[in-house]
């Protein structure tokens, strides 16, 4: 009878978790194991006894291959291929779970000489087949089968008419079928597997899908892709506790694009092995319904990293997968987009805002630069950059934008609002790309340094550089109370030409809290304690030295009359010229520099830009006046304005 050629150590490779290993192995024993429990199919699974003829293993049988069992085409001595399967521990011991095979010999005497160590099938001291001599069986059988030796080598067993004849199939002739089997290569040591992530649990690596091909229903899976974009730690709070998360897109070679969220733990794991640009293996997570609310990406699911997840760096780097994914949209789509839509759009930097500081719901401040973009379709829009950056990328174009070059700016992910017209604002998870090398960006450079530059183009915002939103929104300090300014839900947004005629000197700062959560500061108010050292309510820390912020009251007047305003850090330290820590050193050691700064901003005239809204004091509700912006007075500004007003007025 001719002999199949088994793969060479092929079960202690295949436990072992070589990935590229396909191992070539004979059944020696297969039974059926009885599934008993409500709803459950008696005798729907099946286990065997696999060996590479020297050791053996258990395999278990999944579901999907019962038919093959059932109808014998897998039974004793049937040589298989293993070409999908994981190794799993039961019962404290390595098993293959076999999840798809080809049959390569249906039938076949035993080959080699392979020791039996699993204890189910035999509670005996380990025999060799070459020892069988047909008073034991691997197995549990039916009846009594006599050997028959057809061709004095090792015995083939018919059962007798009462056997189970899945368990025992019989034997049709005595010539086993032709077989050229493929060329195994010798067993080479497979890497080593720390005790980790998926890998402990499966021992081989999944194999790498589309992304596109992600589905909640899949039990192993990998996706290999490049991080497109990474956002920034951001704390929670919820009924669980506090909490903390960052994600980061992949894109995969076939354009497929994914987000991945990682929490707490996983955030200390992955956080810094994430890199943008670079390409990454990620394996196993809980694929949930995307957010849509927060998740701009062209897929309906996002993972959720867990405990064994790995997220494994790709040192070579795969080319066929881009580094990032546009759909740029001319501007003039854009009047024409729902608000909300998140877009990639592509200009020229006309020209750059100084970069302004606001005070959010939640009490913390926030950056915020506006620059205009145009392009070849006719049209500019104002783009709202937020937080950081205003100070990265936003001072980049400000100081280029002032040497006389206009960049090419790509905006990857924006959002797209109706504030002053229709704008595009950053979110956390946009990017900025300053000339950057693409076909869109060098067409555009063609065409600005062509003529482009005094093409005449129609903005589809409303003007909101300084000068325009002055001369929009110029009030008297009297029209604050007079036209009831301040009084609606939302705050009134105004510019007054004024001069500052008094500062509250005795309380001009306060002490804050230090400490930095992510990217932002507490800056509450703290305070020392008996020992000697400063105190925080809120994060319930001490340290030993505090910062200073301002909290500055200063009064105003023009013609019409007087008010108070509020300027917080940043406008108050644009005012004074210098930092609340300093300032209040002067004065502690009474240095004249102190007097000299205050009167310095006296009776100088400004335009000033206030947020002027009702708030509650107690049981009173008062106007107050928000100080956010501070600019020195311009004659010849000042001057245009007046000639604009007039003709208006006049009707020219």
């Amino acid at each position: 009878m001719a002999s199949a050629r088994l793969t060479p150590n092929g079960v202690p490779a295949g436990l072992a978790g070589d990935p590229n290993l396909r191992p070539i192995l004979q059944v020696v024993n297969l039974r059926c194991v009885n599934v008993d429990g409500p709803g459950a199919v008696r005798g729907d699974r099946w286990r065997g006894l696999v060996s590479d003829g020297t050791d053996t293993c258990p395999a278990m049988f999944a579901g999907q291959l019962s038919n093959l069992t059932r109808s014998g085409a897998i039974r004793r001595g049937t040589v298989i291929q293993l070409d999908e399967y994981v190794v799993n521990f039961v019962g404290g011991r390595k098993v293959f779970v076999v999840l798809n095979l080809t049959v390569l010999i249906l039938e076949c005497d035993i080959i080699g000489n392979p020791v039996i160590t699993e204890s189910e099938f035999s509670n005996q001291t380990p025999p060799r087949v070459a020892q069988f001599n047909g008073t034991r069986q691997y197995g549990s059988m039916a009846g009594n089968p006599s050997p028959v030796s057809p061709n004095g080598n090792v015995p083939v067993y018919r059962p007798s008419m009462s056997e189970n004849s899945l368990n025992t199939p019989t034997r049709l002739n005595n010539k086993a079928p032709a077989f050229q089997p493929t060329a195994q290569p010798s067993y080479c040591p497979a890497p080593s597997y720390k005790n980790h992530g998926a890998i402990a649990k499966n021992e081989a690596p999944a194999r790498i899908i589309p992304i596109s091909a992600l589905n909640p229903y899949q039990g192993r899976w990998a996706i290999k892709g490049r991080v497109t974009a990474k956002g920034d730690i951001r704390r929670y709070h919820n009924a669980k506790g506090e909490g903390k998360v960052f994600n980061f897109d992949l894109l995969d070679s076939d354009g497929g694009e994914i987000r991945v969220a990682c929490f707490n733990a996983l955030l200390d794991r992955f956080y810094e092995v994430v890199e943008v640009g670079k390409v990454y293996v990620v394996s196993r997570g809980n694929l949930k319904a995307a957010q849509k609310n927060f998740n701009h990406l062209n897929n309906e699911w996002e993972i959720m990293l867990e405990n064994g997840s790995t997220v494994e760096l790709c040192p070579d780097e795969d080319r066929s997968i881009p580094s990032q994914r546009y759909d740029f949209r001319p501007i003039s789509e854009i009047e024409d987009t729902p608000t909300a839509t998140m877009i990639d759009i592509i200009g020229v930097v006309t020209s750059v805002s100084p970069c302004t500081t606001l005070l959010k719901k939640n009490g913390t401040e926030t950056q915020k630069r506006n620059i205009s973009l145009k392009d070849m379709s006719g049209r500019s829009v104002d783009v709202t950059m937020w937080g950081d950056f205003c100070n990265r990328e936003g001072s980049q174009l400000q100081e280029m934008v002032e040497r006389g070059v206009f960049p090419v700016l790509a905006v990857k992910t924006g959002r797209v609002t109706d504030f002053n017209g229709k704008s595009v604002g950053t979110i956390s998870s946009s990017q900025l790309l300053i000339d950057p090398d693409l076909s869109e960006a060098h067409t555009l450079r063609q065409w600005f340094d062509g003529g482009g530059r005094d093409a005449s183009t129609q903005s589809i915002s409303r003007d909101i550089a300084p000068a325009a939103s002055r001369n929009e929104n110029r009030k008297t300090v009297a029209q604050i109370k007079d036209d009831g300014l301040g009084m609606q839900d939302k705050p009134d947004w105004i510019t007054v030409k004024a001069s500052i005629i008094f500062f509250k000197s005795d309380n001009f700062c306060y002490t804050a809290c230090p400490t930095k959560e992510g990217d932002r500061q507490c800056n509450k108010k703290v305070t020392k304690g008996t020992s000697g050292l400063w105190c925080c309510d809120k994060c319930d820390k001490e340290f030993e030295q505090c910062d200073y912020r301002y909290l500055l009251q200063l009064q105003i007047q023009d013609h019409s009359g007087t008010a108070w305003v509020t300027a917080f850090q940043e406008a108050a330290q644009e005012l004074l010229g210098c930092s609340a820590g300093d300032l209040n050193r002067y004065k502690e050691e009474q240095d004249p520099r102190f007097a000299e700064t205050m009167l310095s901003c006296l009776f100088q005239d400004y335009l000033l830009r206030l947020k002027v809204k009702e708030e509650t004091y107690g049981d009173e509700r008062r106007v107050k006046n928000t100080l956010v912006k501070v600019d020195r007075f311009d004659p010849a500004g000042e001057s245009k304005y007046l000639l604009d007003l007039i003709s208006r007025s006049v009707g020219y």
